[in-house]
């Protein structure tokens, strides 16, 4: 028998993730998340890409957040990530045909850097 219990909907299907709105702590949205990426093999999730900017799909800039920079707040019903838009604009970017990118331990080395976390590929000490 499985004793293990979680809290009520700490569980969510990856097709509910994609569109949610992503705040920055002001309450300001700075996009929405366009995908979720799975290391397929570690069964983690890596990343939340998030469109920012643009007009219907025109103009629009994919940031990879890595996954734990999102807070879900249920209040707001998105997620809040603790940066500014100033911060975002100089954040790492993708375009819509280059997310294998995020495969590159290099280039997600330095997208994990760029917002102070650890590669979930890192082993904790």
């Amino acid at each position: 028998m499985n004793t293990m219990t979680h809290a009520p909907n700490s569980l969510i299907s990856s097709d509910r993730v994609e569109g949610t709105n992503v705040y920055n702590g002001e309450g300001e949205k700075l996009g929405s998340v366009d995908c979720v990426m799975l290391d397929k093999a570690k069964g983690n999730v890596a990343y939340a890409v998030m469109s920012f900017g643009g007009f219907l799909g025109l103009g629009e800039k994919r940031h990879p957040l890595p996954w734990q920079t999102l807070n879900y707040d249920e209040g707001k019903e998105g997620y809040v990530v603790n940066m500014t838009k100033e911060e975002l604009k100089s954040a790492p970017t993708l375009d819509v045909n280059e997310y294998d990118r995020l495969a590159d331990r290099t280039y997600g080395a330095s997208v994990f850097s760029y917002y102070g976390q650890t590669p979930y590929w890192t082993p904790i000490a």
